[in-house]
């Protein structure tokens, strides 16, 4: 288990991969304790990631007085929002041999569960806003979109420098990622009945 210490330096190197310095690498614990230490990073983004899913039951739900339906909405989003963390990297693990990475693999996942838990974070500005002053949905929608965007810049900076190729590789593995978390996050929110407008925003 990884001192606040640590994890604070584990968070500091992702974050200086997010904005593309190299280095930041060398501040990640690569090592086997340290590949599975990482998805210490879910805990750390659950309290955002908490807001986030209150925010979307509070406009699914049907009923405001209904506990139990918001209940069933957190747990849903919370299934679908996990999945989409963890099993594009299972499928990258299935198939980093073939594609020539797997001397990269621990470095990209101990390095994207870090930078994810501070995506998650830096996503929260817009969800309190939107559980706080419902009434400003449209422009949280916006400022969401803005920082998804920033988001995806800063994570295929992260994702060149784990990889430590070439930026056409780091490229091929930053959309593949993107493809195949997309992919589950629309799958579960269609099988699990959230259709929502926002649901992208968890």
């Amino acid at each position: 288990m990884p001192s606040a210490e640590e994890i604070q330096q584990y968070l500091t190197g992702a974050w200086r991969m997010m904005i593309g310095k190299a280095d930041g690498l060398k501040l990640l614990d690569l090592s086997a304790d340290g590949f599975w230490n990482s998805f210490l990073a879910i805990p750390i983004a659950l309290p955002a990631l908490i807001v986030g899913w209150v925010g979307i039951a509070n406009e699914l739900g049907e009923n405001p007085a209904d506990f139990g339906g918001r209940l069933s909405i957190l747990i849903r989003l919370a299934i679908v929002d996990f999945s989409a963390w963890v099993v594009p990297l299972a499928a990258f693990a299935a198939v980093v041999s073939r594609v020539g990475l797997r001397d990269r693999f621990v470095h990209y996942v101990v390095a994207s569960n870090w930078s994810s838990a501070l995506i998650v974070w830096l996503m929260l500005p817009p969800a309190l806003l939107r559980l706080v002053v419902p009434a400003t949905a449209d422009f949280a929608g916006v400022l969401s979109l803005a920082l998804f965007a920033v988001s995806m810049v800063m994570t295929w900076r992260l994702t060149n420098v784990a990889i430590g190729k070439n930026a056409s590789i780091a490229t091929a593995v930053f959309a593949a990622m993107f493809f195949v978390s997309l992919v589950v996050l629309l799958g579960l929110q269609a099988a699990l009945g959230l259709n929502g407008p926002d649901q992208l925003a968890g």
